[in-house]
């Protein structure tokens, strides 16, 4: 196994460089509808950063050795390859969307991935608030360690995944030309990713190429401004707050619940999802109003069945609904129902 390098590691003084670039140019050009920097929001993002390198080191432990063992037991060997790496890195790309899409439409996942989406800013330091809960990432790349691909490989193409994104981080990048927006993942696809309107929700999930959401019915184009962070924000700095806030949204939610069918409901069904039983007490509860959120469209996996052309300029509008057909959340990347 040749040796291959922390990507990661080998980008920091970059991440640095850049940042205090767009720093500066806020600074000598400010646009005043921008999200732009905010102190203590900027350090919450890079702590949050500098404490998912620790933790990460705490879950590779246990990742590492299952990944070895399922290594030891596949008979396929992948060489690390001048012609083999574009290919390994395609195939991790592929898995990753995937990845990406369940940590947004499966409340246990989403728990997890929350934390990328906290901040009601999208600057370079949003890059890297990160998770430090991120153990439920490695099953969605088991299928490459079993075809072959050393951990060490799998390692190295999701660091060389995670800094091809740092860059997309960013609205002082607008559009590039049309053949690099149709085929990668840019800056201007990613802001639709970390807004917060409905139309927007739940979409380009790719982290190089934005081609798998556009293969699978999740693409849609930057249009109207968006506007970040979740649709019931936090309001927080706090960082053990920022890392679980979601988890203890579930615990709650997992206490209240009278049976296991709820229980499993409210894990791995989307974040927004209640037990129907609830839904007539908080649709009598709780008036609609625009401090509780954008309404969210219905999950990812049934919108192909919506109508809309998932490479259309304009977002998609929610689909309607009755009164009361649609769960109301109550905490994280949580929404109201439609009125």
């Amino acid at each position: 196994m040749p040796h291959l390098p922390d990507a990661v590691l080998w980008s920091i003084p970059a991440f640095v460089l850049l940042t205090a670039i767009e720093m500066v140019s806020y600074r000598l050009r400010p646009d005043e509808d921008a999200a732009g920097y905010g102190a203590r929001d900027a350090a919450t993002s890079v702590t949050m950063g500098i404490g998912s390198v620790f933790f990460d080191l705490l879950w590779k432990i246990p990742i590492v050795a299952i990944y070895t063992a399922l290594y030891e037991l596949t008979p396929l060997r992948v060489p690390v390859l001048w012609w083999t790496l574009p290919l390994m890195l395609l195939a991790q790309d592929f898995l990753y969307y995937w990845s990406h899409r369940g940590h947004h439409v499966v409340r246990v996942l989403w728990a997890c991935h929350v934390v990328h989406h906290s901040s009601e800013k999208f600057n370079l330091t949003t890059a890297l608030r990160q998770p430090w809960t991120s153990l439920t990432v490695w099953p969605f790349y088991v299928p490459l360690v079993l075809c072959g691909v050393h951990p060490a490989a799998v390692a190295f193409l999701s660091g060389v995944n995670l800094v091809y994104q740092f860059w997309v981080h960013t609205e002082r990048v607008g559009k590039l030309p049309r053949p690099v927006e149709y085929v990668f993942n840019t800056a201007s696809h990613h802001r639709v990713h970390h807004a917060s309107q409905g139309g927007y929700l739940d979409r380009n999930f790719g982290g190089v190429l934005i081609v798998w959401d556009r293969m699978f019915g999740t693409f849609v184009a930057e249009t109207e401004r968006p506007v970040y962070g979740l649709t019931k924000n936090i309001h927080t700095y706090n960082l053990l707050r920022v890392a679980t806030h979601e988890y203890a949204a579930i615990g709650r939610d997992l206490a209240a619940a009278t049976d296991w069918r709820q229980r499993a409901g409210l894990l791995f069904r989307g974040p927004g999802w209640q037990p129907h039983r609830r839904r007539a007490a908080t649709t009598a509860n709780d008036a609609p109003s625009a401090a509780d959120g954008a309404a969210r469209p219905d999950p990812v996996a049934t919108r192909a069945a919506d109508g809309a052309d998932p490479s259309a300029g304009a977002p998609p509008a929610s689909p309607p609904s009755a009164a009361g057909d649609r769960p109301v959340a109550e905490s994280g990347r949580c929404v109201k129902r439609a009125a």
